[in-house]
């Protein structure tokens, strides 16, 4: 699935340290996770080194993304409570380029058990800290956060160089996104002062609905240019893909949500200014 040098869209890759990427929303139902794992498969179809975190109890990018139960032996849980490097529980998925560090249910008890821990806000950040092979060998590291401002939620931003907003395309969306922004303020002043926004990137877009281009129009003009320009598209094949145990963009490549997920794995690498791909 590696691009062809020759002819791909995408900027080349720096090189440098993994960039940290989390991705949130306080919302259930948002496109999250679906984000997390078609912008990595994208990212990875680039040539890019991916490790997805997989940060919420459900599971569910680990298992969209192919990742049987039975295999996750090793966990982001074992990670956050030390009993495993992050390169120990890397796995990986039926995308080449793309690892996933998986999640399982056991991963909700780890808000109690962590509750008395000194660092608890940085066991996460602690523990890239401690497996400079995982950010030396990826491009990216994507955090898939749970649908909820927790304290895997917070650990996820102590440890990310930025926050990616998947923002639904309905009417209460802009005020989700207040409360979430001021928690990415909070967390920037008092615990991660390399914290920014990486962009909000609008999802679950209904063309004939006037109720989407009204939040479109309100969140651009709110946020200008921290919004994406591409749009990720209503689509049922988008829906399916999950079942399947597969990113959409192997699902169905041609469908217009997994065209949206390339054009926007595209935007991100422009906007960080990596070098032109070489002709």
């Amino acid at each position: 699935m590696s691009a062809d040098k020759q002819t791909s869209p995408f900027p080349a890759s720096p090189g440098t340290r993994a960039r940290i990427i989390a991705i949130v929303n306080q919302k259930g139902g948002v496109g999250k996770t679906t984000t997390a794992i078609n912008l990595g498969t994208a990212l990875a179809a680039a040539d890019r080194r991916v490790a997805l975190i997989d940060l919420d109890p459900q599971g569910n990018a680990s298992t969209g993304l192919g990742i049987d139960r039975e295999a996750r032996e090793r966990t982001i849980y074992d990670v956050l409570t030390g009993a495993a490097t992050l390169s120990e529980a890397l796995l990986e998925s039926g995308v080449p380029g793309l690892g996933v560090i998986p999640s399982t249910v056991d991963l909700s008890g780890a808000e109690v058990e962590l509750a008395n821990v000194e660092r608890r806000v940085h066991c996460l950040g602690d523990a890239i800290a401690a497996d400079p092979a995982l950010t030396a060998d990826h491009d990216y590291i994507l955090i898939d956060c749970p649908p909820s401002l927790n304290l895997l939620t917070l650990n996820a931003m102590a440890a990310a160089d930025s926050v990616l907003v998947p923002l639904q395309c309905e009417f209460f969306a802009l005020e989700g996104l207040s409360l979430l922004l001021r928690t990415v303020e909070r967390v920037r002043t008092s615990i991660n002062p390399r914290l920014e926004i990486q962009g909000v990137v609008l999802t679950m877009y209904d063309g004939r609905n006037n109720l989407s281009d009204q939040v479109a129009a309100d969140v651009r003009g709110y946020l200008g240019d921290k919004v994406y320009n591409t749009v990720i598209p209503r689509n049922v094949r988008m829906s399916e893909a999950p079942s399947f145990g597969q990113p959409a963009l192997l699902y169905d490549i041609r469908c217009a949500g997994s065209q949206a997920y390339i054009k926007l794995a595209g935007e991100v690498l422009r906007r960080e200014g990596a070098p032109a791909q070489a002709a």
